[in-house]
């Protein structure tokens, strides 16, 4: 395990999204200040945390299944069984998969991120997506950049301002990945819950939460000069690729994965 210099000191007098989505999912390693912001969100929130954790299921599963053995998940979180490297080693062992997150809650959760299979590798590194460069220069002593490695950003990017340029910051991942690569990625929306959009977003802006909701038509360009897979860029319960479908359901998310041609 590695991780660059950063604050490493919990701060519990401020919430933070990770920890609010531990809370929405279900978990229980957070602290009153991300409970609080938690427990003043709509209902639909706890449900569309978990039909996102459920896409991200199914689209590792889709990939591993298609070949895919090398993974850099970017905003890991706070690890909830199942973990993304315990999805795709228990269909290819030997699976390598390089974690990262700028929470230290996380940082103290990370055996937990580490217990590959045998065959295969786990690696986490406290980062932040705002530097990608230090992010892949540490992955890269990981993961072999000369085959294709799936980049994993889930209900990440809506933390990201429009100031912060969240579309080039995640055009530098994706520009650095060889082709035959793959882009997961899940964005919260209000699209489909118009009448929640000053709740959602007041709640997190009086938690000191940036929070930068998109619709459909500002999520796609997270995807410009990729190649969607089937059904493309939908809500979270309608992308499957195999099996029964989820429940179609109202979703607080759009979510894409899309290959690098």
């Amino acid at each position: 395990m590695t991780a660059q210099p950063f604050e490493n000191r919990i701060d519990t007098s401020r919430p933070h999204p990770a920890r609010v989505y531990d809370w929405l999912l279900g978990g229980k390693d957070h602290y009153p200040v991300d409970q609080a912001v938690a427990e003043k969100l709509p209902p639909e929130a706890r449900q569309n945390a978990l039909r996102n954790r459920a896409f991200m299921h199914r689209a590792a599963a889709w990939l591993a299944g298609n070949g895919i053995d090398q993974f850099l998940d970017i905003g890991t979180g706070i690890p909830t069984e199942p973990n993304l490297h315990q999805i795709v080693q228990g269909i290819v062992p030997t699976a390598r998969v390089s974690y990262a997150d700028n929470d230290p809650i996380v940082l103290r959760h990370a055996e937990a991120l580490l217990v590959s299979a045998p065959e295969g590798v786990t690696d986490y590194i406290q980062a932040d997506v705002r530097r990608p460069d230090v992010i892949l220069d540490h992955a890269r002593t990981v993961l072999d950049f000369s085959r294709p490695v799936a980049l994993s950003m889930i209900a990440l990017m809506h933390f990201i301002g429009d100031d912060e340029d969240p579309y080039g910051l995640t055009r530098a991942l994706v520009d650095a990945l060889p082709t035959g690569s793959y882009l997961v990625l899940s964005h919260g929306t209000t699209d489909e819950h118009p009448h929640l959009v000053k709740s959602v977003t007041d709640t997190y802006r009086k938690g000191e939460i940036p929070l930068r909701m998109r619709t459909r038509a500002e999520v796609e360009p997270f995807f410009e000069g990729l190649e969607l897979v089937e059904p493309g860029l939908v809500t979270a319960t309608k992308w499957y690729q195999s099996g029964p479908a989820p429940a179609e359901e109202l979703s607080g998310f759009y979510v894409g994965v899309a290959r690098v041609p």
